[in-house]
């Protein structure tokens, strides 16, 4: 199987299956000498493990992490770093239901007629429990990359949206409840919608917005190497997503050149910024922004039919511990990719001036 590494120079691999014995991963490319708060890694794991809240799945993991190498009395060797993420709570009973069949919309059919073999409990390698080691490797990212902030909140479930951009928001604000909405009282419409959609056996979707604050100017190339174009493809990589837009996105389609054009002020930053901090592929300096939709989760806890592997038509019934709405716990995994990109791209930045 390919394609278990992101990055460039800034490079990390992940291995291991949500029902396995571990989770883990190798990442090499990271500088040395850069001190790490532990607690900082463990505290972004923490934001996305399950069972943090009623809104999420109840699998019990403690989702702490342990690290193998490449760390000597708290700062990288410029070795690789390795480390895993044990799995405690696994319950395989509850997928012996799709081991003859697919869930629709999962990628277990096409994972079966790829690989003529596949692991039904959980997902296998397709789970999203693999992004947890993505965000061990992202925090990892934050902390070399200093004064960079990256921070990301839900700002729409199903049609409940934000009406505010990042900039009239107190991000502050988004750890203070489950769904990870800076506003308090939509949070709460959010949270009560979720629920409402998990009794009826089914899910929902929903956007997560990400800002990037002190991004250097620089970072990206002008041609197939666009910054816009990896965090795109770092976005579309996380399980369930199914669209990406940055600046003004889809809206910007509405506006007239003269609108949407961002003019410059004397030191070289701009009055608007609908071009979202990348300008040709190279962020200019201002704030990258950008939106990332979720699909509802593909399992329902409903009777459903599908196909079994002879292709007959049978009935199914969703089983086990799910998320009814994944975007809450994908707000760390959201940054950590963020980061990981932002991470290469600067670390390529630095042998281009070479």
């Amino acid at each position: 199987m390919a394609g278990n590494s992101f990055g460039t120079i800034f490079r990390v691999s992940t291995f291991g299956e949500s029902h396995g014995k571990a989770i883990g991963g190798v990442i090499d490319g990271c500088p040395s000498g850069i001190e790490l708060n532990l607690t900082e890694i463990q505290s972004d794991l923490d934001r996305r493990k399950p069972g943090q809240s009623a809104i999420v799945t109840q699998r019990k993991e403690p989702d702490e992490v342990e690290f193998f190498s490449g760390i000597f009395e708290g700062k990288t060797t410029g070795t690789p770093i390795g480390f895993a993420i044990h799995n405690t709570n696994q319950k395989s009973q509850d997928y012996g239901h799709i081991k003859d069949s697919y869930r629709p919309s999962h990628a277990d059919y096409v994972y079966d007629q790829k690989y003529g073999f596949r692991d039904y409990r959980g997902g296998g390698r397709s789970s999203a429990r693999e992004t947890a080691s993505r965000v061990v490797a992202g925090a990892i990212a934050k902390q070399f990359l200093k004064n960079v902030t990256i921070q990301a909140y839900v700002s729409q479930v199903g049609d409940m949206r934000l009406n505010k951009g990042y900039k009239e928001l107190d991000l502050s604000l988004t750890e203070s409840n489950a769904v990870r909405c800076p506003d308090p009282e939509v949070a709460l419409k959010m949270e009560e919608y979720i629920k409402s959609i998990k009794k009826e056996g089914d899910t929902i979707g929903g956007v997560i917005t990400c800002v990037a604050k002190n991004v250097p100017i620089g970072l990206g190339e002008p041609v197939f190497d666009k910054l816009h174009a990896e965090l795109g493809k770092a976005m579309l990589s996380i399980n369930a997503v199914k669209g990406f837009e940055y600046g003004s996105g889809f809206e910007g389609v509405k506006m007239k050149g003269s609108d949407h054009n961002d003019q410059f002020n004397s030191d070289g930053s701009t009055k608007t910024n609908f071009s979202g901090g990348i300008q040709g592929g190279i962020s200019n300096g201002m704030d990258i922004y950008f939106n990332v939709a979720f699909k509802p989760v593909a399992t329902v806890i409903q009777g459903y039919e599908t196909i079994d592997k002879e292709g007959n038509k049978v009935q199914a019934q969703g089983k086990g511990r799910h998320d009814p709405c994944v975007v809450p716990r994908a707000v760390p995994i959201v940054e950590a990719m963020t980061a990981l990109v932002l991470a290469d791209y600067a670390l390529i930045n630095r042998t281009i001036k070479l």
